[in-house]
Formats: structure tokens, C-alpha cells, sequence
């Protein structure tokens, strides 16, 4: 089956379980043998959209691969799930999206007992509770860490201590001419505005 041809279909499945509303496939353009269809799904058919992908005999999708999340700020979390069928050769996607004032979203541990460690991970780097897992521990973060390091708005101290690599680009001259202002990634605060450059500049405690 086509990426297209994956997608139609599962849309067509879900429809028949009676999932009407907020479903949309899509397939990434370009892709070639790598394309894959992205099926968009309401967040509280998550488990019945994976599941139906893994038990319909076409799809077959048998294969938990991954599942991560994007913080894509205002518009809340989406959250990926690639799936991979053993028999057919074939892969999917399914996503669906959480607000940012309430990031949960039901576990298909009891689905692909394989996502066990991907949610916890994500739990861990973006906040998202995965209602009904067994065990949302840290997995790769020390207790005492606070914060969720993959959400846009965590401050990337160790960034602000050293020079962003991207400040130079390869086969930029080293000396010589107009020096380029240093680009500054998402997250990385002015060195005024946190850390000991601002207590010098502000010692009153004042903000910048």
C-alpha cells in the first residue's frame, strides 16, 4: 500500500468505528520510500486509533517504533507515534494534540506495552501526563531536576555560560573585519538577563 492509500484507509476505519469528527490524513511531500501518511486524531481516540492500526489485517502495524512530542507553544503539545508493520514493510503515523494549560493524554501502554519508556521520556522532557500508565518515574533525569527541558520556554543555562557553536559558521574567517552578532537559540535568555552578567548589571536585584 501507498502512504496515500495507508491513510485513506485508516481514515476510513475510524470513521466506521464511529469516529466522525477531527480525523485528517496527510502524507509528507517529498519523502519518496521514506513518506509516510500522518493521521491527525482527537486525543481521547488515541489508543483506539493505534489499536485499530495494529489489528486491521491491511495495516498490520505490529511494530511500536517511537513516540515523541513537539511544543509548538500556543497551540499546545502534538504528540507522534510512528507505527511499523513486520508483514507489509510499511510505517504511519499518528498524532494528536494536547493544550499547554493541561497536557494529558490517555496511555497505549496496554496497547504497545513497547511505549512503556517512550512515555515516560516524554513525561520527563515535556510535562505531558500520560493518564493510566503504571509507572510515570523519571527515566533519564536526576530526582532532583526541575523543569521539562524540551518545552520552548526552558532557560538553557549551560547555553548561556558558553558560546552558542552556531556563532560561527564552518569556513567563517576567524579574524578580520566585522564580527557577526552571535545567534541566539529558543530558550537562551540575554546574558543581561540571567546569570552573573545580570547581578553586575543589576546588583540592586532590579531586572534588566
Amino acid at each position: 500500500m501507498t502512504p496515500e492509500e495507508i491513510g485513506a484507509h485508516l481514515v476510513t476505519l475510524l470513521e466506521q468505528s464511529g469516529l466522525t469528527h477531527g480525523v485528517t490524513a496527510t502524507v509528507s511531500a517529498g519523502g519518496g520510500a521514506y513518506a509516510r501518511a500522518t493521521i491527525d486524531v482527537p486525543v481521547d481516540r488515541w489508543p483506539a486509533a493505534l489499536r485499530t492500526a495494529r489489528d486491521d489485517t491491511d495495516l498490520a502495524c505490529d511494530f511500536f517504533d517511537w513516540l515523541s512530542a513537539v511544543d509548538e507553544l500556543d497551540a499546545g503539545f502534538a504528540i507522534v507515534a510512528h507505527l511499523w508493520s513486520v508483514r507489509h514493510r510499511h510505517g504511519v503515523l499518528l498524532r494528536t494534540r494536547v493544550p499547554r494549560d493541561n497536557p494529558q493524554l490517555p496511555s497505549v501502554v496496554d496497547v504497545f506495552p513497547g511505549a512503556d519508556w517512550h512515555e515516560r521520556e516524554t513525561h520527563e522532557m515535556f510535562g505531558i501526563d500520560f493518564t493510566g500508565h503504571p509507572n510515570l518515574t523519571p527515566l533519564l533525569l536526576p530526582p532532583q531536576f526541575e523543569g521539562h527541558p524540551l518545552r520552548k520556554e526552558f532557560v538553557l543555562a549551560s547555553r548561556v555560560a558558553k558560546p552558542w557553536p552556531g556563532a560561527k559558521e564552518p569556513g567563517e574567517p576567524g579574524g578580520g573585519g566585522a564580527k557577526r552578532a552571535p545567534m541566539r537559540p529558543p530558550g537562551v535568555p540575554l546574558p543581561t538577563e540571567w546569570g552573573p552578567q545580570a547581578a553586575k548589571a543589576n546588583p540592586d536585584g532590579g531586572t534588566a
